[in-house]
């Protein structure tokens, strides 16, 4: 029962069914399989969706169908995790947002997927997030790592704004900052003051790795 649950869960996600992989994470939870058990194997569905769209296999609406049936799943089994005082091992905490102004969620919705599945605690604060938020939410989180997506070469001076911010309440030196989205370079990254860019949704979560030294 158990091994048939998961893989009708795993299949929802693959075949991009956020309704289904909702449901069977739900009745996975019903029938008592261990919840750290049930997120190991949405993990490792991810992963093999990321590795594929980073081999050429899979294609971009491969990746955002599969973070999405991921994102209806995940927040059940993370509760369930919760609610039995169990933990998930965590590579490191990392708030991730669209900066403020921007309201596209697609790209950093499918970084906030693969960082998860790469074994970090995500805390995703959403779109057009304000200065002040992105903070407040570093320094509640203890965040290793603040993730901040820009599409619109308007909003993406935003970005600045946050570290300044951060530098002005004494935190730079305590978060990486790391930065993507259409309308980032990596020119514009150093110009003000991040510490890595990355325009691919799997380079992102090597990139968290690499900027903590994992």
């Amino acid at each position: 029962m158990e091994v048939e649950i998961l893989k009708d869960m795993r299949r929802a996600i693959l075949e991009y069914n956020s309704e289904n992989a909702e449901k069977w994470a739900r009745r996975a939870l019903d029938e008592k399989i261990d919840p750290l058990t049930i997120m190991d194997t949405l993990v490792e569905t991810i992963r093999q969706v990321g590795d594929g769209f980073a081999k050429g296999d899979l294609f971009l609406p491969d990746l955002v169908g599969a973070a999405d049936a991921l994102q209806k799943a995940t927040p059940v089994v993370e509760e369930a995790i919760k609610s039995s005082g169990k933990q998930r091992q965590s590579l490191g905490t990392i708030v991730i947002g669209t900066v403020f102004g921007d309201i596209h969620t697609i790209g950093k919705s499918m970084v906030a997927s693969l960082l998860t599945a790469e074994g970090f605690e995500v805390h995703d604060v959403g779109i057009d997030v304000p200065t002040e938020k992105f903070v407040e939410a570093v320094e509640a989180s203890k965040a290793d790592i603040l993730g901040m997506s820009a599409l619109l070469s308007t909003t993406a001076p935003e970005a600045r704004k946050v570290i300044k911010m951060l530098e002005k309440e004494r935190m730079r030196n305590k978060v990486k900052v790391m930065v993507g989205g259409g309308a980032i370079t990596e020119g514009f990254a150093t110009s003000i003051g991040a510490d890595g860019y990355e325009p691919t949704a799997p380079g992102a979560a090597k990139l968290a790795r690499t900027l903590l030294g994992l």
